[in-house]
């Protein structure tokens, strides 16, 4: 089929030399704004994406000018609104599954559609090399961008063929920018001073993403939060004021996932944005509290996320001492581990004890000598801890063991008078682990652990545990605890 049979299908002209590209374009977004008929409006994103294909690079661009950009514009804008999400005015923001059935076919078409005009561009562009026609790239990307990310995640509007389309218009749209990835489409090639759509794309979606109508359509938010983790230094910096507000807004939510979603962004921006910056205009502060409020949570999979977000940000708001030899004053490091430390110990659930556990670690990393203040309270939690099995993985007991590694290499001079408590409950550990029904290799890794603090507990206490190891009767334990003692026993002494 050629050009102007298609042509005189669609009923807007007879060659292409009777009826211009603008007056065509025209045409095709006036009838298919109009149209009702679900079979129609699929039969006029076919003949277009056909059109679109076969006709001559100089009939397609003539002479782009901002009257011909803007009726691509058009055109474009209302093929994605046709595949566009239907939207909620419900205050969770969600719809059933049923009502995103038809979306995958919308979405595949209007990709037909994209891809062949993203295709014809990039041939004026090989071919003609025209700046025109790189004019007419600068102004579809954005919305092309949006689109194809839209339509690239999986989601409940998505299927697997939608999915393979969006991810094709994505690809065709980073060739026509000569980006060599994704990232690199959004940020720009700092080498060549050339800026990326980030800005454009942020524009497009920043009236969605207000107070009042981040909900409406189920989407913005994964588009909005799949760009911004696309971006890193020293890119994100510029547009800080665009990614802060609506970050806060989507984790600032009643609901747990978009609470996860929102601080999950919070966490990018922290680790990509100098400290300097964070802390202007009480940015830092805001972050804090917000993050903060949200560890009185009981939700698993927002802790989760939340403290790790923290744990950068206290780096941020909290410089470090000037000399070694200064006093290190209480600050929110301190606050934050308290607040842990209290719902460590009343807490049940084994799904929150193993992200408590696990972060436990890192806490004790960051902080050094200064998590002395809270041994009492620290030796509390790892005994508790250390009674509880959350087999089949046992990963809150080797967290916790992990963190008592760190604290005894890292406050040994005060470890010796917490020597007793923590060396009956390692060998009650050790006991328990032995008799319990694990895999081997797994038990073997507890009992090694638990063998490898049982020696740093004697180094702290200079050979005393020892001593009263040695004294213990053997025939009381089994075969594989007497071996943990002996290995702690025939260590050479700490003097």
């Amino acid at each position: 089929m050629d050009v102007a049979h298609i042509l005189q299908q669609m009923k807007i002209g007879e060659t292409p030399a009777s009826c211009s590209v603008f007056a065509a374009l025209s045409r095709i977004h006036g009838r298919f704004e109009v149209e009702e008929d679900p079979e129609r409006s699929a039969l006029i994103l076919e003949e277009t994406a056909e059109l679109l294909s076969l006709a001559p690079l100089d009939w397609l661009f003539p002479e782009v000018n901002t009257d011909l950009r803007g009726q691509y514009l058009a055109l474009v804008n209302s093929f994605t609104r046709y595949a566009a999400l239907p939207l909620c005015d419900t205050d969770s923001g969600t719809l059933p599954a049923r009502s995103y059935e038809d979306i995958p076919a919308k979405a595949q078409a209007v990709s037909a559609v994209l891809l062949a005009l993203s295709v014809q561009i990039q041939k004026a562009l090989e071919d003609q090399n025209r700046p025109a026609v790189r004019s007419l790239v600068r102004t579809l990307v954005p919305t092309f961008c949006i689109f194809s990310i839209t339509h690239l995640q999986k989601q409940p509007w998505t299927n697997s063929a939608s999915r393979k389309s969006a991810f094709e218009l994505l690809t065709s749209v980073v060739g026509l920018t000569d980006s060599r990835s994704v990232q690199e489409l959004l940020s720009g090639k700092a080498d060549e001073d050339q800026k990326g759509v980030l800005g454009p794309v942020l524009d497009t979606l920043q009236p969605e993403l207000t107070k009042e109508s981040w909900k409406r359509n189920q989407a913005v938010k994964h588009v909005f939060s799949w760009v911004l983790v696309q971006v890193g230094r020293p890119c994100l910096t510029a547009y800080l004021e665009k990614v802060f507000p609506p970050s806060l807004l989507i984790s600032d939510d009643y609901r747990t996932e978009n609470k996860v979603l929102g601080v999950h962004c919070l966490h990018h921006i922290v680790l990509n944005v100098p400290a300097a910056d964070l802390r202007q205009f009480n940015r830092a502060e805001v972050l804090y509290h917000a993050l903060f409020n949200h560890l009185h949570t009981s939700e698993a999979a927002l802790i989760q996320v939340v403290l790790p977000c923290l744990l950068d940000l206290l780096s941020v708001l909290e410089k470090p001492p000037v000399h070694s030899s200064v006093p290190r004053k209480p600050n929110r490091f301190d606050d934050v581990l308290r607040h842990i430390l209290t719902y460590m110990e009343m807490e049940h659930k084994l799904d929150l004890r193993r992200v408590y556990a696990k972060t436990l670690v890192l806490f004790i990393e960051r902080m050094g000598i200064v998590i002395v203040r809270h041994l009492k309270r620290l030796e509390r939690v790892i005994v508790g801890y250390l009674e509880v099995s959350d087999a089949p993985e046992e990963k809150t007991r080797l967290s916790i063991l992990d963190a008592l590694q760190k604290t005894l290499q890292i406050a040994w001079p005060r470890m010796e008078r917490r020597m007793d408590a923590l060396a009956k409950s390692l060998l009650r550990f050790l006991v328990d682990v032995s008799s319990e029904s694990l895999p081997t290799q797994l038990k073997e890794q507890l009992m090694t652990q638990a063998s490898h603090c049982l020696l740093l507990l004697d180094h702290c206490s200079k050979g005393k545990l020892q001593t009263l190891l040695r004294e213990l009767d053997s025939s009381c334990v089994s075969e594989p605890v007497l071996k943990c003692i002996q290995k702690v026993t025939a260590a050479p002494l700490c003097q």
